[in-house]
Order: C-alpha cells, then structure tokens, then sequence
C-alpha cells in the first residue's frame, strides 16, 4: 500500500518544462515552468503565457516540439499522454507566419500561411485568401536552387507584394468579380488585378536565364521538390519568410468557369505558357508559332480591356461554351442529352484510312485499309468490298488515349490512339487525307474514347471545334502581314531553340500570319484556346519520376498521368509499357524499404522503389488523380479531405 502511495506521488511530482517563447525575442532564455504530468497542454500555455505579463491575443498560437519534429495541437492531451518528460524543447510560436508565395505568372506574394496544418489545408486557406477555386488541384513546390553571381544578387531584388494583413471572411463575397476583402485599399486591388490579369510577355533574357530541363532526368528532379501534403510546413523544415512555389500540381481541372476563375484561369494559363516558353512540353514549329501568336494576342486584348474577366457574356452563348468542353473535365451527361441521343440516327462513318503500328512486325510503315466506325469500335478491311467479311481487326476505343499529330502546314492529319489492351497500352496511328476526313474521325475517336457514339448530340459540335482549330494553324498568305508590329517582341513568345534557330525578323511574319487567325478571339476565349491546345500535346500532363522496378539493375522512369502509368526507357525515352488507373486492384507501400507495389486486372503486379524523389511523392499523385475522378460537378463546392488524405496520405494519413 505504501509503494501504490509511493509511486502516484512520484508520478504526480512537479518538475520544470523549458519553453522558449517567441514573442520575448530570439536571444531571450527559454521560459521555465513548474508542471506535473498530468497538466494538459491547453493549461501549460495558460501557465507560459502568465508568466511572460504580454498581453496579447495569444489564440494562434502553439506548442512545437523541436526534438521530434511535432505540434502539439491537442490542448486537452496531457504532457503524459504526449510522452514530454523534462528534457524535451518546446516552442511557443504563432501558427500562421509569414510566407513568400511564388505565383505561376512570377509574382511573389509574402501572407500569413498555416505552419501547423498539413500542407493541403494551408493551400486551401491560400486559395481561398486569392480566390483560387478547386485548392486540391494546386499544391507547394520548393524552389530550384540558382547559383547567382553577386552581380546578378546586386540587379535582381525580388518584388514582393504584401498581403500579410489580408484577412477573409466566411462568406467570401464578391464585388464586380472581386473579393471583398481585395477592395478594401487601392493596393490590393492593383495586386488582384496583376493575380487575374495576364502579364506582359517576359523579356527574352529572362527566358534564357530560367534553367529549361533538357531531359528526363531534368524533369524527373522538378517533381522531386514537391512538399508533402500530409504534413505542416514547419515539418518539412520550410522556415518563417521562406520562399515557396504555388503551382497546379494535379492536370485535372474541374469545373473551369471563367465567370467565378478569374485568377485561376489567368494563373492556369501562365503556368502553360511557361511550360511551352522553356520547353517543358515538347511541341512543334507550327504550334509553337500558334501559341506566340495566342500570348501576342492575349497581350494586346489584356490592355485593351481592364476587368476582362469580372463577367463573361460570352460564355452565355452556346458556341462558347462548347468552345470550353475541352477545358472542363467531361461533366456528366444530362437527361435532355440522353434523349437527344435516342432519338438521332448516328452518322455513318465508312473511309479508306492508313494505320501505323509502332514496333510491330505485321505493319511496316503506313498501310492503308478501309475503316468502319460502329458504336465506340473501329473496324478494318482489306478494301471497301471486303467490308461484308469479318474485320482484319476490331479495336474498341472505350476508355483510350487520343491524341493530334497534325500539321497543317506538312498537310499531316495522324490521329494517336493509345488503346488498352491486356498486356498494357497499344499504341497505333491513323492517317487521314484532309482537313475534313481528319475532324470526323477524330471527333468520332474522342467520343467514342468515352464511351459515346456518333449518335450523340455533340458530334457536329465536335467536328466544327476541330476544324476552328485546324483554321487557326493555317497560314493566310493573302492576308494582310506587312503590318510588321513594332511592338511585337519576338524572343518573349518563342521558347530559346528558336532564338537560335531564326533570327527576329524572320519569326515575326510567321507570328503574324498565325496571329491573324486569332485576331478576333475575345480574351477568355483565347486563354481557353491556349491551354486547350496545350492539353492536346502528346507530352501535356505528365510527372517524371527515376525508379528502379523490382528485379531490374538499370533505373527507369514511371510517367504519372490523370488515368494512367507509363514506364519509359530512360536512355532513349521510349515508352515501354502503360497502365490504366481503371485497370488497378490496389496500391501500397512498404514504408520500411521505400517500395512501391500496384495489382493490376490479369494478374499483373509492378513494385519500384523511387530514385529521385520518395515514394510518398509517387503515392500521392496516384492516389491524387484517384481523387480527382471521384469529383462531380454537383459537389463542386464540396471538398472531401477525408478521402483526400485516405488516398494520399499514406501511413500519415489522418
């Protein structure tokens, strides 16, 4: 009975817990305060906060924990529970510090940022803060290390445009398209404006200056900086004033409606055209001169029209919104359209095509056959007479990849179809001989790609969008060029390869002959065409990683996709094998040796371990894209951060 005695008074002993307080300063010694074990944290703060005599509003702030790297954001837990003995160092420290947020557009803010949250609620509380809808699409990247000269350090201080004292509230109201909380001084409201507006082209030195990857390896080191979403700021060692990137991480986007995104569409679309300018997606002459042309148009239409996108008539009009269907993630199909589609006689599509098989022995080069579309399948024959018979092969494009491979220039009209199959994705090429033929079938092989027929009432609107694309790569050689503007600066809109390549005055009419099909585009439909043709490219939307796959001696790269996986030969970029999300059983990783295992349907299992970046990276962008095809537009409004971090989150996940 006595040592029961004996050991509850041990235990209930009072003992002294060193706490340092940042409001007394950095070189003030830490605070010492008399506790017992079974002192919740929300009274050892109480007892802190007595002792430093500040009166404050103390409600933000929080214990850290520096030894095990841990907030300690339960105030009814007690130190027992917490496992805090009288040698741990506590901090009590503001939660919310400032932050200096790099833009996509290259603006750089400095707010007050969530440092005890996991890194995806801070983002949201960011997003919300700048009017950004769909936070879960964006995240924060740690900044590239540069090696600068001192000359450079000397010539080069960073703008930084303070929002610290910006606070939101609940409601989140808008005025003439701008949140209220940026009208509430002129400098605010000039800094929204810079967020939602597009800014002028960058100089050509600039681009020059920006490191470019230059390959894979390059790329794959980009999508190594990203922060983990799980966990808080301070957690990952990211410090108060320290520069981060926010950038869209997830190539999903949902629900994109110019009339409530006026800075996501804007931000969306700088994050495009750097993406183009230094060569992180690859593209061709003749779309590269299309996007010059779109950024020169965009530029002038961006002076000329000072809210631009505070309200959006256009988009009440039927065309321009099918301009947009593209851009939004498909939403679901609605009764009237149901009805429609039962009620149309779908269009025959019967034509002499030529088919490309890549690495397969059967087909050797082009090969033309005579093609026929029926539901969501494509059909092949010897000839046009042969079409009675069986099929040479029947492909069913449910659920493919379709990709453009045009020029209109080379009188080139290729469409790639990614088509999955047991082993993987099969990769073939159609070839087709005009503008007209092309926009058929290739509209037939988008909808058919999700599961439509030609019977569906989008199909002429699908057609007619492929050909307004088409009109706009086309060179006019009547039309009006001379008209050399003096304010183009060619350099800003090209990516380097083509400062080497051609000299100004040789890019310049090329520019403009682009230009002029794009002339009449109102501002929200040329940023929509932007960045619809930059999900068209073959390489759009594709994170790089190095892994080294299960019983193999040589590193490879995994290419993670919004539906899919591809390994690809890291020597010579070949894609060697590709894996639909659709396809997947289940994914999980051992923690203990860093290694990646996913079941596909069949039978089939893959493991890696991550070389360039952790597995945690890789497994939140699987189960990321996961979570975005969970999305609906009815609960557009609606984030489900349990499931989030179910997917994401991992071991950590809470």
């Amino acid at each position: 009975m006595m040592s029961a005695i004996f050991s509850l008074s041990v235990s209930m002993a009072a003992w002294d817990l060193s706490v340092t307080v940042e409001e007394l300063g950095p070189e003030a010694p830490p605070l010492k305060v008399s506790v017992t074990s079974d002192l919740h944290i929300g009274g050892v703060i109480l007892k802190i906060v007595e002792k430093t005599q500040i009166k404050k509003d103390w409600s933000d702030h929080a214990l850290w924990w520096e030894q095990k790297q841990q907030w300690l954001l339960r105030p009814s837990w007690t130190l027992e529970k917490y496992e805090i003995h009288a040698d741990a160092r506590l901090s009590l420290t503001p939660q919310h510090k400032p932050l200096r947020l790099g833009l996509p557009n290259g603006t750089t803010l400095r707010l007050q940022a969530c440092f005890s949250r996991p890194v995806f609620q801070t983002v949201m509380e960011v997003c919300h803060l700048l009017n950004l809808r769909h936070p879960e699409e964006l995240s924060l990247l740690r900044p590239m290390e540069v090696k600068k000269k001192k000359k450079d350090k000397e010539a080069e201080e960073e703008v930084v445009y303070d929002l610290t004292g910006l606070r939101t509230s609940s409601a989140h109201t808008l005025s003439n398209g701008m949140p209220m909380h940026f009208a509430d001084s002129l400098q605010t409201e000039a800094v929204y404006k810079m967020l939602s507006v597009s800014l002028p082209a960058p100089a050509p030195e600039t681009i020059t200056k920006m490191p470019r990857p230059t390959s894979l390896m390059d790329k794959a080191q980009v999508h190594s900086r990203w922060l983990d979403s799980s966990r808080s700021l301070l957690q990952q060692r990211v410090q108060e004033h320290d520069r981060l990137l926010l950038r869209f991480k997830y190539y999903c986007f949902h629900d994109l409606d110019p009339k409530y995104d006026a800075v996501r569409l804007t931000q969306l679309y700088e994050q495009a055209r750097w993406a183009i300018l230094l060569e992180d997606v690859d593209c061709t002459e003749e779309e590269m001169m299309l996007f010059a042309a779109l950024q020169y148009h965009i530029g002038k239409v961006s002076l000329s029209e000072p809210q631009p996108m505070t309200s959006c008539p256009a988009m009440d009009d039927l065309d321009s919104a099918l301009q947009c269907l593209e851009v939004k993630m498909e939403a679901e199909e609605s009764i009237t359209a149901d009805m429609l589609e039962t009620m149309t006689v779908a269009p025959e599509l019967q034509d002499y095509l030529k088919i490309f098989r890549p690495k397969r022995l059967t087909l050797k080069g082009y090969k033309q056959f005579w093609f026929a579309f029926n539901n969501t399948s494509i059909s092949y024959y010897k000839s046009k007479e042969e079409s009675l018979k069986e099929p040479i092969q029947q492909m069913n494009l449910k659920g493919c990849e379709v990709a453009p491979d045009v020029s209109v220039a080379g009188q080139k009209f290729c469409i790639r179809l990614l088509i999955p199959g047991a082993e993987g994705m099969n990769e073939v090429y159609l070839r087709c001989e005009n503008e007209l033929q092309y926009s058929r079938w290739m509209a037939a092989c988008r909808l058919a790609s999700k599961g439509k027929t030609l019977a569906d009432s989008s199909f002429s609107s699908e057609v007619q969008n492929i050909q307004s694309f088409l009109a706009m790569q086309r060179t006019n050689p009547g039309a009006n060029t001379a008209q050399t503007d003096d304010s183009i600066n060619t350099y800003s809109l090209v990516s380097p390869r083509y400062h080497k390549k051609y000299k100004a005055k040789q890019l310049t009419p090329r520019i403009l002959e682009a230009y002029q099909n794009v002339a009449q585009l109102p501002l929200t439909d040329a940023l929509l065409r932007f960045l619809q043709i930059w999900q068209g490219l073959p390489d759009f939307g594709v994170s790089y990683f190095v892994v080294r796959f299960k019983g193999c001696r040589k590193d490879e790269v995994l290419g993670v996709t919004n539906n899919r996986l591809i390994r690809i030969d890291l020597s010579i970029g070949d894609v060697v094998k590709t894996w639909r999300y659709n396809t997947m059983r289940q994914w999980n990783v051992n923690w203990d040796i860093q290694q990646m295992a996913i079941e596909f349907n069949g039978n089939v299992n893959i493991a890696f371990s991550c070389v360039t970046a952790t597995c945690k990276i890789v497994h939140e962008y699987i189960g990321g894209y996961i979570f975005m095809a969970t999305r609906t537009k009815e609960q557009a409004e609606v984030l489900n951060q349990e499931l989030f971090f179910k997917l994401t989150g991992g071991h950590e996940a809470i």
